[in-house]
């Protein structure tokens, strides 16, 4: 056997075991965790055609999402039946049959990979991601490509070359970008999780706004080549998921540790809160769900440290997106290259929606107005972030914590179109703020990122929290996930569209 299968195989026995007397789900298939779901079907229970259909008649109930750029459903069908009839019964991997969308700039043999764009509307990579290679190999099906904010420079899935992503929890909200098709999908019951990426908050704010389990690991945690980037320095891929398992099960497949991960309960477990400045300007109602949910965690054992951190979002502006805003074009450059894509960098820029090219053609190509120098680069990534990095783990060190909390976005899901501004509270507050104001820290520091929902505000939108660990620590913050969804609680799914 290859030393994948062995992993694989070892995997297996490693999942959470489930009664043998069950002889079929007591839930409805959509909502079972990926766990349950590729147990269910491997074991007969569910015939993996017939939840194949099933996922494409839902798919065809939630087109109106505009949740995919690419979804064939006879290739899906037929991908189905070549895995059904190299199985028999009891056999497959973790994620047996279970069709997963794929973030549209993450590479797939048998799609086109857009990153969102209209210049790569037909680039067709030779082969697979790696992660996507990970995912077939564990029994996965590719549903398809899912939109995204064009490039994935964005936060609002609002694409100018293929239409706006709606949120299943209200049509006429964003479901957060850039990874909102991928979300957008997961949340609506098509798939218990989806591959996606994040630079600067695109797993997490999707998984925010769309109600969902999100995780970003630690910079260069799971490979990210043949991923459409934007700088090596912060991007990451991941999963959005509907169910905190899953996450720990995504980890274990494409982690560098296939052992499984013992889910451990909050009682001792210190967790720091900085009002200063991550508690600031909030939605009321993102701020009460918030402290309700801080009280849960403390009812249920945790030791919440009160710990400032003042000056970090100044540090962050700093270096966060200008670091960015240098590497995309180098980096985008290359990837074009290296997987034979038909166009340069300066194609893809002339031919991006309007808001796109606007943003690179201020910020990103030479001579534009900020446009980041050599030598201001190098003191960013040499001196700037090397010093963040450090204040993190001085942070760590100092409050003994396992993790900060906060609320994901400081607003749910805005209205499409709100693109540059949002109302808290009766004041005009940036959407970048908004939106990411509080996760750009992590990932610029490179930390592992988890996000919960919560709850619920009053229009029916998804609220989160978010939590951040030391950098390396993933399976240590993942060793929570189980247990910090218990005590949050799992949002009911949205409404189906009739």
């Amino acid at each position: 056997m290859r030393r994948r299968d062995v992993l694989l195989s070892g995997l297996l026995t490693a999942l959470p075991r489930l009664s043998r007397a069950a002889t079929a789900p007591s839930v409805a298939p959509e909502l079972l965790s990926a766990v349950k779901l590729a147990h269910y079907i491997r074991r007969g229970d569910i015939d993996l055609l017939d939840h194949v259909r099933a996922v494409i008649e839902r798919a065809e109930r939630w087109r109106a999402l505009n949740a995919f750029i690419a979804f064939d459903p006879d290739k899906l069908l037929a991908d189905a039946r070549r895995l059904q009839h190299s199985l028999g019964r009891g056999q497959g991997g973790p994620l047996c049959g279970i069709p997963i969308p794929i973030k549209d700039s993450v590479n797939t043999a048998d799609y086109a990979t857009s990153a969102g764009t209209a210049a790569l509307r037909r680039f067709r990579p030779v082969a697979d991601a790696p992660a996507v290679a990970r995912l077939r190999a564990a029994g996965a099906l590719v549903m398809g490509k899912t939109n995204l904010h064009e490039l994935s420079y964005g936060w609002t899935s609002n694409n100018g070359a293929f239409g706006a992503v709606h949120n299943p929890y209200r049509f006429d909200c964003i479901p957060g970008g850039s990874s909102g098709g991928t979300a957008a999908a997961v949340a609506a019951g098509l798939a218990p999780f989806g591959l996606a990426e994040d630079t600067e908050g695109s797993i997490r704010v999707p998984a925010a706004l769309c109600g969902l389990a999100g995780f970003r690991p630690t910079t260069g945690r799971y490979a990210t080549e043949g991923a459409a980037p934007i700088s090596p320095l912060f991007d990451q891929i991941g999963p959005v998921a509907r169910h905190a398992e899953d996450l720990l099960l995504f980890d274990q497949l494409l982690g560098p540790d296939p052992s499984p991960i013992k889910s451990r309960r909050l009682t001792g477990v210190r967790i720091a809160i900085a009002h200063d400045p991550m508690w600031q300007d909030l939605h009321p109602e993102v701020e009460k769900a918030a402290k309700t949910a801080l009280r849960r965690l403390e009812a249920n054992g945790a030791v919440l440290v009160e710990a400032d951190f003042p000056g970090l979002f100044d540090r962050v502006a700093a270096i966060c997106e200008p670091i960015q805003n240098h590497d995309v074009r180098i980096a985008l450059e290359s990837y074009l290259k290296r997987y034979g894509a038909p166009v340069d960098f300066a194609a893809v820029v002339s031919a991006a929606s309007s808001d796109i090219r606007n943003t690179f053609e201020h910020d990103v190509l030479p001579g534009s107005p900020g446009f980041i120098s050599d030598e201001r680069y190098r003191a960013m990534i040499e001196t700037e972030l090397p010093r963040l990095r450090n204040d993190y783990r001085e942070f760590f060190a100092r409050t003994q914590t396992t993790a900060i909390v906060f609320p994901t976005t400081r607003v749910t899901a805005p209205t499409i179109g709100e693109e540059d501004t949002v109302d808290i509270g009766g004041r005009t507050i940036d959407l970048t703020r908004a939106l990411a104001g509080n996760i750009a820290p992590g990932s610029t520091a490179g930390l592992p990122s988890l996000v919960l929902p919560i709850g619920l505000d009053s229009r029916g939108l998804p609220i989160s929290l978010e939590f951040d660990g030391p950098a390396g620590s993933d399976r240590a913050l993942l060793s929570l996930a189980v247990s910090l969804e218990e005590t949050l609680g799992r949002l009911p799914p949205p409404e189906q569209p009739t």
